[in-house]
């Protein structure tokens, strides 16, 4: 071996052990209990692996992930009620939201404008007001956590380009009265925005009016990665008609395709493969059979919670919002248990695709324990 060969080699070699022993594991799903995000399916845990190097974001050039892309929103379409559905497969709902509100900005017609939303919208409309410059009104929620729709006339106004509604809160799982949000906003010339970013693969499962065909919805947030069981990153933007998409369009003169719609450049199409791979396999009958389980998981534990006289969110969703006291919180934080709160303090549980009666179960159990030891009382000294 040449010396100056022999001199690297051992210079890279301490290197090459510390990057060996950096490396960390993925946490394991058996006690995450707040996350919106699960357990990849199998079938699309391969594909996303398979198309990991493609790049939608050069359709001239990877014709094949494009092709799959527009399979992608065709069956997003058909979940959301939409028989000629565009978009395209975002990041995530954050993408997606911030995407619609650079729609309606760009359609309107004063650069003074609006957007209305109720307090229970997801945060990434914050951004999405930041970075476009567009003022965000939020409007107080009902006694059962749905957009007030009242608050909601009184504050739209000509200035408004769009109003929201959620179909999945992230904090309680509640749907807003969609329908009645899209004639307000027609009233004003506004668009419809339905973020169901979580609650769009359990919704078609429920008698719910949430998506394009019982509505005048122009854009959506859909996330095949939430519930769809696909590979993260993998969200969905849905539009009503070609024409809004075209607001998003900039050209691209050095790639092969003229122009390009989505926020970000380059994407992996690992997001793409991996949300048709899971759709194919699961839609409509695997996913009709994981929602009843995540339902009945929820309705178990929001029982098990109530007996134990707590106060409980009555579930309409697969989630579960719970009055636990801020000790006993923490101290299930402490035994492992990733669990998160409302912002106003509730114990917050996301009954995901990856959480089972099992776990459930041993978390009660937990909370049993702790609360035993809490209640007992600590021994004075003489």
């Amino acid at each position: 071996m040449k010396p100056y060969v022999s001199a690297l080699n051992a210079t890279l070699k301490p290197v090459n052990v510390l990057v060996r022993d950096m490396q960390i594991e993925p946490q394991s799903f058996d006690r995450v209990l707040s996350s919106m995000c699960t357990e990849p399916h199998p079938v699309a845990r391969k594909a996303a692996e398979r198309f990991l190097a493609t790049n939608p974001g050069d359709p001239g050039t990877y014709p094949n992930v494009t092709a799959l892309e527009e399979d992608a929103i065709a069956t997003l379409g058909e979940i959301a009620g939409l028989e000629d559905p565009a978009g395209y497969v975002a990041s995530g709902g954050t993408e997606a939201n911030i995407q619609a509100v650079r729609i309606a900005r760009d359609r309107a017609e004063t650069r003074t404008l609006n957007v209305v939303m109720p307090e229970s919208g997801h945060f990434s409309f914050q951004k999405a007001a930041d970075v476009l410059g567009v003022e965000l009104r939020i409007v107080p929620t009902d006694d059962d956590f749905r957009a007030d729709l009242e608050a909601v006339r009184s504050c739209v106004d000509a200035e408004t380009a769009m109003v929201v509604g959620v179909a999945g809160t992230t904090e309680y799982g509640r749907v807003d009265p969609i329908p009645e949000l899209g004639e307000i906003a027609r009233s004003v010339g506004a668009l419809l925005h339905v973020d169901a970013a979580w609650g769009g693969f359990v919704l078609p499962f429920t008698d719910h009016e949430w998506h394009f065909g019982h509505a005048a919805v122009d854009t959506m947030a859909i996330d095949p990665h939430k519930m769809g069981q696909a590979a993260v990153p993998a969200g969905g933007l849905l539009v009503r008609s070609d024409d809004l998409l075209d607001e998003l369009a900039v050209d691209t003169p050095y790639l092969e395709s003229t122009s390009q719609a989505t926020l970000t450049g380059t994407r992996s199409g690992a997001g793409v493969a991996s949300a048709v791979a899971a759709m194919d396999e699961l839609w409509p009958e695997g996913y009709r059979r994981q929602y009843a389980r995540s339902r009945h998981n929820a309705e178990w534990l929001a029982n098990a919670l109530e007996k134990r006289g707590y106060d409980v969110v009555d579930p309409t969703l697969p989630l579960v919002a719970a009055d636990l006291p801020r000790s006993t919180f923490d101290a299930l934080r402490d035994e492992g248990w990733r669990i998160s709160r409302t912002g106003t303090g509730e114990l917050r549980v996301v009954c995901m695709p990856h959480v089972s009666r099992e776990m459930l179960a041993s978390f009660i159990g937990d909370l049993d324990r702790l609360e035993v030891r809490a209640s007992v009382p600590v021994a004075s000294g003489d």
